[in-house]
């Protein structure tokens, strides 16, 4: 009987579940959305219970349709969304909706943290700035506006860990979405136990700290009813989505990095030693004595937003002639000079993260004309996102961390030519693997690891992961680029007090 592994991708629109030989073919997969809830301004959550009937369901169809014997699967691993602060119950029963890595409710907590002990012994110990979209502020504003829910709470959990306690019963956390929690010592992989006390956060709320491939339980009763899955399967604890996707890429050698195009997109330089930045974030790698130095970008989004609210035509001829709606606003943008004439994106469409950390920052078109086509508004966003990209790499050069080439994934790697441009903009050789599963698959070879059906994680990589095409910059177009990227800076310097202004 073949032996198989099962992924799970908390993310922030859908769970993905992939089931994977070990050679990395997908054997199966399904996609289960779930709603993203806006109680309020700068409030926004999801409903853990939607996360686990999602996987619940996706699971169930993966082994339906694949016909497999669930006792084939021999180890499951589970990645997520990072930055949520989820209470539960001694139970596991969640006290609140998850507050999701764009809730930005925490900005006063914040503010009064910097001012009581200072940015500075913070980003000593975390390797990271104190900004409302990471876990503690989230904490801190439960603790001081829902005291009730504060006091009850036993655990706060992240979205991968609440599904491997929904499996097994274990409440952990894992090493690589430390990073969430300021009190995580960046260098040790270890809770700091005089910062919590300084923060206001009791240690016994927070979870034991395990290495991501470590088997924290098996498939229990209850959710192998629910899930289809064979009572007794091993579950690995898992680890942030950016991370796992990183190690389904193939990024395990230092110096390696990860490009991302998503709704939270990024990159990640893959470490031998904690370098952090301030404007950039800094957490462990889910292999072992790594870490990972990242940008996290929200404009990943903004080709589907335009299509969605825009782009009614191509939808239309994609139902009569089956011609892809992305591909066909691409292939607009392919007849647009390098440039885009002059009109510049800012992907700024729900405020930023790094390296601005600006919560009222504002999706900007500028430069528009009655020359200008679609063609141009979408190759500036093709562009624009390209600029958001080279922004967090030339960060990342100001702590001497550099980067030579970038292995791409996620649905924007898809689009040969939104590649191309991302390799001329940053003068980077781009690599792309299979992309829409390295995230699943991440998590999958988390769990053959941690199962001992890999060796080691380098036999991992050489045995499932294969590059598909390699995109060389056009340094021509770069020179072009070079022009255009600093305006691209100064048109946010310029607005960003406007922002402010601009909100109601």
């Amino acid at each position: 009987m073949e032996k198989l592994l099962l992924g799970i991708d908390i993310g922030t629109s859908a769970c993905k579940v992939a089931i994977f030989d070990l050679d990395g073919h997908v054997v199966s997969q399904s996609n289960k959305a779930y709603s993203v809830y806006y109680p309020e301004k700068d409030f926004v959550e999801q409903d853990a219970e939607e996360w686990w009937n999602a996987v619940c369901d996706a699971t169930k169809e993966c082994i339906e349709q694949s016909h497999i014997n669930p006792e084939q699967i021999k180890g499951i691993g589970i990645d997520g969304q990072g930055w949520a602060a989820l209470p539960v119950d001694v139970e596991g029963k969640p006290l609140h909706n998850a507050m999701i890595w764009m809730d930005r409710r925490s900005t006063k907590q914040c503010e009064e943290v910097i001012k009581k002990i200072g940015e500075d012994k913070i980003f000593e110990v975390s390797g990271n700035s104190f900004d409302a979209t990471y876990t503690t502020p989230k904490i801190l504003w439960l603790k001081e506006n829902k005291p009730d829910v504060f006091i009850k709470t036993y655990k706060f959990l992240q979205s991968n860990s609440y599904i491997a306690f929904k499996l097994t019963g274990a409440m952990t956390q894992d090493l690589s979405q430390g990073y969430g929690l300021h009190c995580f010592d960046m260098k040790t992989g270890k809770y700091d136990a005089k910062l919590c006390e300084e923060l206001g956060i009791p240690m016994e709320k927070l979870p034991d700290i395990v290495p991501c491939d470590q088997v924290v339980g098996t498939v229990n009763d209850i959710a192998a009813k629910q899930t289809g899955l064979a009572i007794g399967t091993p579950v690995v604890a898992g680890g942030l989505d950016a991370a796992c996707g990183t190690l389904g890429a193939g990024v395990i050698e230092f110096g390696q990095t990860q490009e991302q195009g998503g709704q939270a997109g990024g990159m990640s330089i893959c470490l031998d030693k904690p370098i952090g930045h301030k404007k950039l974030i800094l957490g462990f790698h889910v292999i072992p004595n790594a870490w990972l130095l990242q940008g996290g970008t929200v404009g990943g989004g903004s080709l589907k937003w335009f299509r969605n609210e825009f782009g009614e035509y191509e939808k239309y001829m994609e139902e009569q002639t089956g011609e892809n709606s992305f591909d066909a606003l691409v292939n607009k943008a392919k007849g647009v000079n390098i440039g885009a004439d002059g009109v510049i994106y800012l992907p700024y469409m729900a405020g930023e993260r790094s390296p601005i950390w600006d919560k009222h920052a504002k999706g900007v078109f500028y430069g528009l004309g009655y020359d200008k086509t679609k063609g141009h508004i979408v190759r500036s966003i093709l562009e624009g996102t390209a600029y958001s990209l080279e922004h967090n790499l030339q960060t990342a050069k100001e702590v001497n961390v550099d980067v030579e080439e970038l292995i791409a994934i996620g649905g924007a790697a898809n689009s040969l030519t939104w590649t191309q441009i991302k390799s001329d903009v940053t003068g980077k050789r781009i690599k792309v693997p299979t992309s829409d599963t390295a995230t699943t698959l991440g998590a999958a070879i988390l769990a053959g690891v941690g199962t001992g059906l890999y060796k080691d994680y380098r036999e991992a990589v050489q045995r499932t992961i294969k590059i598909t095409r390699v995109h060389e910059p056009d340094m021509k177009a770069h020179e072009i680029y070079k022009r255009y990227y600093p305006i691209y800076l100064e048109i946010y310097e310029n607005l960003k007090d406007t922002f402010k202004k601009g909100e109601v």
